[in-house]
């Protein structure tokens, strides 16, 4: 637990979305895996508008955030994972979930894998971004990795509903 005030603390629990980048081996993809339920749960309920506000909101607490994780962790650092909650939430702005478990679980899986995919290769740009400095650099990486599974995500839900 962060040591200080409790906004330090409250700053510390929001970069690593509650403990999620604390857990060993892959805390980005435990962090984006562990905010799924919180997108599907936002979708449901408050449909497009709901979903680019998360967005925003994911956004905003990684810009507010950040300077109390880098201090304690360091540059970039693996713990911080508001940022791939930002960038996790992308691939599924514009997707219509069917509120069923079976196409939506494929759905979610196939959105979080290709954004696990981007977020880790850093292919077509995402690299460049992420040495930008400070803040900026650790997010707007996660936000490029969302948009390119967005499309990805998107064409394949094209081509399947074009091939059945």
């Amino acid at each position: 637990m962060s040591s200080g005030s409790p906004l330090k603390t409250l700053k510390y629990l929001t970069g690593t979305f509650l403990g999620a980048g604390l857990l060993p081996k892959a805390p980005g993809t435990w962090g984006s895996l562990l905010f799924l339920p919180v997108i599907y749960i936002v979708a449901f309920y408050g449909s497009y508008p709901g979903m680019f506000a998360l967005l925003i909101c994911t956004i905003l607490l990684s810009f507010w955030s950040t300077r109390e994780n880098v201090e304690r962790f360091g540059d970039d650092p693996p713990e911080f994972v508001m940022d791939e909650c930002a960038g996790q939430t992308i691939p599924f702005l514009t997707i219509p979930f069917h509120f069923q478990f079976y196409p939506d679980i494929a759905i979610i899986l196939t959105g979080f894998i290709f954004f696990r995919i981007f977020d880790i290769a850093k292919p077509l740009g995402i690299n460049r971004l992420q040495k930008l400095d400070g803040k900026y650099g650790i997010l707007f990486d996660d936000i490029l990795a969302g948009i390119y599974a967005l499309i990805c995500l998107e064409g394949l839900l094209f081509l399947i509903s074009n091939l059945i």
